[in-house]
């Protein structure tokens, strides 16, 4: 049963609203085929098909699905079954996703730590033979000049004479 959102329409200043999308995003998803708005003279209608279809594409963009692999699936869809078909490919892919995310997540941590232990190697060589070649070196030079210089023009005793 069709409820009145079913029947509600959208122009494309709301749905870049709605999703933080640009405009420019919507027309290409519409070039692409992954979006078909109606037209009332050159505006864009969009209707609650394609809202879903547009909150879709950019939870699977998000999940770093390709506009290829969105599209197959959002081809799936059909409301006879449920949507059993579409969500069983859905499942299966997102599952790889998963996978793969997942070990992005470790090599990215990977070399991060790499990263590190470099950073603080070569910090502690630094260190021991030219300190002044340190991050930060040159405005704690600046910063001590600076008291030293204060310090000298500024004698609270006087000398005797």
């Amino acid at each position: 049963m069709a409820t009145a959102d079913d029947h509600r329409t959208y122009s494309i200043r709301q749905l870049c609203r709605e999703f933080s999308a640009t405009a420019r995003a919507l027309r290409f998803y519409e070039d692409k085929g992954l979006l078909n708005p109606a037209r009332k003279g050159q505006t864009r209608v969009y209707d609650a098909r394609d809202r879903a279809r547009l909150k879709l594409i950019l939870r699977g963009r998000r999940i770093g699905f390709s506009l290829q692999e969105i599209q197959s699936m959002l081809d799936l869809y059909d409301r006879k079954d449920h949507n059993a078909h579409q969500m069983a490919v859905a499942l299966r892919q997102h599952r790889a996703q998963i996978a793969a995310l997942k070990q992005q997540l470790e090599d990215i941590e990977g070399a991060i730590e790499t990263a590190e232990e470099a950073c603080r190697w070569m910090e502690e060589k630094l260190g021991e033979y030219r300190p002044d070649l340190l991050p930060g070196a040159d405005e704690y030079a600046t910063l001590m000049k600076a008291r030293l210089n204060t310090e000298h023009h500024h004698q609270p005793f006087k000398a005797r004479a």
